[in-house]
């Protein structure tokens, strides 16, 4: 195997549906500093079938034989939450570096014990927070960096995403709030830290977690099942910069509206939005000064696009914009964000979000 290559492998990886197969492999086989080599699923069969498929020399269906190869320096993790902490230690244990899909853990908890081993190895770690690689969120930070809002007064965020009435057996365990992937977790997780990364910290909120949808129809066992998940959030506070701020994230049964981002100033006015999640499905960026008619858009600059054209658009794009930054820290040897640390820091925000809605009282954030 060549000796120049980073070489991963990839833990969650059935051909016939998951984050893997949609993003992680259509990223990284077509990033030429990595090589895939091995992959892991939870059944021999599925196993060999993804690595035929994808056309992986080693296949496992047990994840500790695959950390423990000799020939892998990555370990990509990207399966159900309750599974990441073990996951996450045992590779850490080895001596690999790890990249985990978000939500680190299942709470915060879990995400600082994996982070205290990280900075102990001293590894190279990295949570899926993708947003913080897409150009066009780059370049939204980049003008706020720069003034061309003047004083930042409010940031106004919106979240509808749909298809969250109808379940299928291999997706009821998102029914339940303690496994951790739900609109609290995922929807709140990667839009505030959106917002955050762009614009500035959080600094104290008051928030309403909700679950509207009671239960879920699981289409082929014809049944329902109960739903303990949120799927409702709304806040509002400041940030640390002092602006006003106000968000609202929703998993919705029908026809979501997908994320919008406003943010206005003293000297003019940016909006973002997208169809989906910022970080899934490509952004649009409006913007206008104070003298200007109307809102207008604004041009990315390439240089923001730090990854090959053989890269398909949609989830592959911001998961190999990531990883190339993940390669660039581990060939300098320079520190990587988004980190297991700032992953901690993601928790901390949603656990207090979580707290301020049970008291009904105004937090500040830690």
């Amino acid at each position: 195997m060549p000796s120049d290559k980073i070489r991963v492998g990839i833990i969650g990886a059935n051909p016939n549906y998951g984050w893997s197969g949609r993003a992680h492999f259509p990223a990284l086989l077509n990033l030429p500093e990595f090589q895939v080599v091995a992959l892991c699923t939870t059944q021999p069969e599925t196993a060999d079938e993804a690595a035929k498929h994808f056309g992986i020399p080693l296949a496992f269906h047990n994840y500790t034989d695959l950390i423990a190869h000799p020939d892998i320096d990555v370990v990509s993790v990207s399966v159900r939450v309750p599974f990441h902490r073990a996951m996450v230690l045992a590779a850490l244990k080895a001596d690999k570096h790890v990249f985990c899909e978000w939500p680190l853990g299942v709470n915060l908890s879990e995400a600082e014990e994996m982070a205290s081993l990280a900075k102990s190895k001293g590894m190279f770690h990295m949570i899926g927070l993708q947003a913080q690689c897409d150009p066009v969120l780059l370049r939204l930070k980049e003008l706020v960096t720069e003034g061309y809002l003047g004083q930042v007064l409010s940031c106004t965020m919106t979240t509808f995403v749909d298809g969250t009435i109808h379940l299928q057996s291999r997706t009821m365990w998102e029914a339940d709030k303690k496994n951790g992937a739900h609109a609290l977790s995922i929807g709140c997780g990667h839009t505030l830290d959106a917002l955050a990364f762009c614009i500035a910290d959080f600094e104290q909120i008051s928030c309403q977690v909700t679950t509207e949808l009671k239960e879920r129809w699981v289409g082929d066992k014809n049944s329902n099942v109960e739903v303990t998940a949120p799927d409702h959030i709304l806040i509002n506070g400041k940030l640390i910069n002092g602006a006003a701020v106000s968000a609202t994230v929703a998993y919705v049964p029908w026809f979501g509206s997908g994320w919008k981002m406003e943010v206005y100033g003293s000297a003019g006015a940016l909006v973002a939005s997208s169809d989906s999640y910022p970080q899934i499905s490509r952004p649009r960026l409006k913007g206008a000064k104070k003298t200007d008619d109307s809102l207008q858009d604004i041009p990315i600059p390439k240089n923001l696009t730090w990854i090959p054209q053989e890269v398909p658009q949609g989830p592959p794009f911001n998961v190999a914009q990531m990883f190339r930054r993940f390669a660039k820290g581990i060939n300098t040897g320079q520190p990587v964000q988004p980190d297991f640390e700032h992953a901690v820091k993601l928790h901390r925000l949603l656990e207090t979000v979580e707290s301020s809605s049970e008291s009904g009282q105004r937090l500040k954030v830690r």
